[in-house]
This record gives C-alpha cells, sequence and structure tokens, in this order.
C-alpha cells in the first residue's frame, strides 16, 4: 500500500451506515474521490454512539474497504459529528481594545473569540463550534471582516454550537481504538452543506435539510454566513419503524418496502396497488396495499417536515432582512423518498431541490459516490482539504518571509505562523488535544 500525504480521509459516523472516503485535489482545484468503503452502523443510535465495540467493527470494516479501493493505507480521519445532543445558541461579545490608533489584527479577533469559548455551559457540555457572524466596530454595523480597521471596542454576534463531552469522548475512542488518529471534527450539517450547496446560495439566503437515518439536521446561511443549525431528533429510520408496526412486518421487509414502493404523496397510488410480503417460515404472504403504505410514510414525513420548518421559522425566515430568496436543500438518503421534494415545498411554500454533493467533485466521478447519501462524507473530506491548504499556504508565506529577513511568530508544533492561522484551526487543535487526553 501507498501512503500519500496530499489525500484527506472524511469518515461519517452514522445511524444507519458508516462511511470512510479518501479525496484529493486534482490540477483544477476539484475533488477526487480514490476510495470509499461503506459498512453498517451496528453501535450508534440517533446519532450518538450506544456500543463501543460494535462501532469500532463497522468502522474498522468501512476504513479497510476504502483503503482495498484506493491501496492506500488510511492513518488519520476528519470525523462527523452531529446526534440528538447537539444545540446551538446565539451569544454576542465585545473587547475594548488598549489602543484603537491601532488596526485590529487577527490576534483581536482570536481574543473575541477565546473569550466566548470560556461561555459556562450546563454540566456534562462542550463547545463544539465557536462561529463568528456579524462585527461591530465602534458601533459601526454589518462588518464581515474587522481586521485592518481602526477601533476602540470590537464586538460581533456568534453561533455556538455544545455537544455532550461524554458522547464527544466516546467517538473519539472508537477512532482511536480502530487504529486511527483524529484530525478534526466537524459538525455534519456544516460538512453536507459545504458539499451540496453553491456560494450563490449561501449569499442569497437558503436551508439545508439533512435527512439522516436517525437524526435531520438543518443548517441555515444567509450572506455566506451560518446562521442556525438544529438537529431534529428524527431521521429516516422512524418511517421504516412506523412501516413495520404498521404492517406487521420485519424491519429489512419494512426497509425494501419503503425504499422500492414508497412514497411521501399519499394521493397518487390507487386502491387496487397491493404488494405481496413473503411469509416468515412457511407463513401465508402479507398483502399491503400501496395507499396505506405511503399514508404511513406521509404522516411520518409531515411531522418531520414540520419540526424543521418549525426551526427555519423560529429563524424568523419571513422577515424581508431574513428572507432565504434560495429556499430549501434537501440532501442525505432520506432525500431520495418519491415525491418528498414536493411535499416539502407544499408545506413550507418554499422552493426546493435536491443537494447532490457534485458542486466540488472532478468531472467523470462515480454516478453512485454523487449520491445525496455521501453528501457527508464528500464535505468532511472537502473540509479537511481546504484545510491542509491553508495550512501550505501558510508554510509557504512563513518561508517567504524567512527568505527576506522577516521574523514570523511561528506556532512550533505545528510550523505554520500563529498570527495568519486562522482562530477556528486553532480551536480545533486544543479539541483534538481533548479528545487526545482519553485513554
Amino acid at each position: 500500500m501507498m501512503e500519500n500525504n496530499n489525500i484527506a480521509v472524511g469518515l461519517d459516523i452514522g445511524t444507519t451506515k458508516i462511511v470512510a472516503m479518501i479525496g484529493r485535489k486534482n490540477e483544477y482545484g476539484k475533488m477526487e474521490i480514490l476510495g470509499i468503503g461503506k459498512s453498517k452502523s451496528l453501535g450508534v443510535h440517533r446519532g450518538v454512539v450506544n456500543n463501543i465495540t460494535q462501532t469500532i467493527q463497522s468502522i474498522q470494516q468501512a476504513v479497510q474497504e476504502a483503503e482495498n479501493n484506493s491501496d492506500i493505507k488510511i492513518n488519520e480521519v476528519v470525523v462527523g459529528i452531529a446526534g440528538q445532543h447537539i444545540r446551538s445558541i446565539h451569544h454576542g461579545d465585545y473587547i475594548t481594545r488598549p489602543n484603537s490608533d491601532e488596526v485590529i489584527n487577527e490576534d483581536d479577533v482570536d481574543l473575541l473569540c477565546n473569550q466566548v469559548h470560556k461561555l459556562v455551559m450546563l454540566p456534562g457540555e462542550e463547545i463544539i463550534h465557536v462561529l463568528p457572524q456579524d462585527f461591530k466596530v465602534d458601533g459601526q454595523i454589518e462588518i464581515k471582516k474587522p481586521i485592518g480597521m481602526y477601533g476602540g471596542r470590537l464586538e460581533a454576534s456568534f453561533h455556538v454550537v455544545v455537544g455532550q463531552v461524554s458522547s464527544i469522548r466516546n467517538i473519539g475512542r472508537c477512532v482511536k481504538s480502530s487504529g486511527l488518529s483524529l484530525s478534526g471534527i466537524t459538525l455534519e450539517p456544516l460538512a453536507s452543506a459545504n458539499a451540496v450547496l453553491s456560494q450563490d446560495e449561501k449569499e442569497a439566503g437558503v436551508a439545508l435539510i439533512d435527512i439522516g437515518g436517525g437524526t435531520t439536521d438543518l443548517a441555515i446561511f444567509k450572506d455566506d454566513i451560518i446562521r442556525h443549525t438544529a438537529v431534529i431528533p428524527f431521521g429516516g429510520n422512524v418511517i421504516t419503524e412506523d412501516i413495520k408496526e404498521g404492517c406487521s412486518i420485519i424491519e429489512k421487509q419494512a426497509e425494501l418496502l419503503k425504499i422500492k414502493f414508497g412514497s411521501a404523496w399519499p394521493g397518487e397510488n390507487k386502491d387496487n396497488e397491493i404488494v405481496s410480503i413473503p411469509g416468515l417460515r412457511g407463513r401465508e404472504p402479507k398483502e399491503i396495499t400501496l395507499k396505506n403504505l405511503s399514508k404511513i410514510i406521509h404522516a411520518r414525513s409531515v411531522e418531520i417536515i414540520e419540526q424543521v420548518f418549525l426551526e427555519i421559522k423560529n429563524y424568523g425566515h419571513e422577515e424581508q432582512k431574513k428572507k432565504l430568496i434560495a429556499g430549501i436543500v434537501l440532501t442525505g438518503g432520506g432525500s431520495q423518498l418519491k415525491h418528498l421534494k414536493q411535499l416539502v415545498e407544499y408545506i413550507t411554500g418554499m422552493d426546493t431541490r435536491i443537494g447532490y454533493p457534485n458542486e466540488h467533485l472532478a468531472g467523470g466521478s462515480d454516478s453512485e459516490n454523487t449520491s445525496p447519501l455521501y453528501a457527508t462524507a464528500v464535505g468532511l473530506v472537502l473540509n479537511n482539504l481546504d484545510k491542509m491548504s491553508k495550512e501550505n499556504d501558510d508554510i509557504d508565506s512563513e518561508e517567504e518571509n524567512d527568505d527576506n529577513g522577516v521574523l514570523v511568530d511561528t506556532d512550533e508544533e505545528n510550523k505554520t505562523p500563529s498570527h495568519r492561522k486562522r482562530y477556528f484551526e486553532k480551536w480545533a487543535d486544543k479539541f483534538k488535544n481533548f479528545l487526545d487526553s482519553v485513554e
């Protein structure tokens, strides 16, 4: 097996599946998928690990398959995090600068972000992401990038994503016990957004709905800034469970029925359309009407969509200032349910499209790999490749400055100029150390 330093690996630990994806940037800046491995997720419920041993086995199986497909050895991965324990809060904070005659620099922004990171959380919770939204300088509002401006008081509103320490540590432990090191951790709806949304959509205002097996994740963007995130503790598995109960069949049959004959719109099936399910161990086969099947699916789909729409309304999208011009983008495995797009448009009144993760993929990518099923995995790889690219740029910049005889304050461990390293990357390193402390 060969080792390659210019590649990144994303590990999507979901409720129904675990995906390991290996990718690299080609000469045109597009992502090539080198290998992909998928395994059934056995130890995860609603995005939270509830069986360490089974999760480790599933991770190892997915990683092994990706290695075999690509002939590349996987050493470290960036992991996506979701689950019903995730919540987000909005917070405003400020710092008073000692010298307003000097321009605001990255250290000032870092100081402000660090201050937010010291917020007191509920017992057992940890801050996962601190995402600055709008800045204010001496009362001047709606500033996106305050660096280089003069001012004494620097304020910002933040989107803070919070999760349970135990859930995060369990994921860290599973990754480490699988023989891998953790290069970073990303909120899954942010990763999916990176894979399926265009820059124009993020600018215009868009709600990304990622329907997974155990949870439905929401990320709202406006003016190219993340405005709101939420995790709804329902996904495709609940629909399967409803079919299983409503039709008195086993889970495997319910899942097959949903995929092959399921529809979120009950009006289209005729009363006489019937599907026959083989009986167990010689029992009589069961006959199920497709109309009844779609009624079961429709009822639960409406509940999920209404919960997500409530979150969108709480953001205030109906106000002119917050209007989401690009509407809704559906992704994730659950978005492949027949007629779901039409149901979402009917309930929300917003334009809707299905999001395929081909926005940043190289031409000629396998059509299976561009399925909404892999949106999170593609986004995780993209995020890691972008991070690696920034670090390489910083190293090049440092070497250039050294050649010119300019002294640069350098972060020794990462060999990057600390004043150029973004706050988020600095915090990701701290978080990695937090997970590395787990035995």
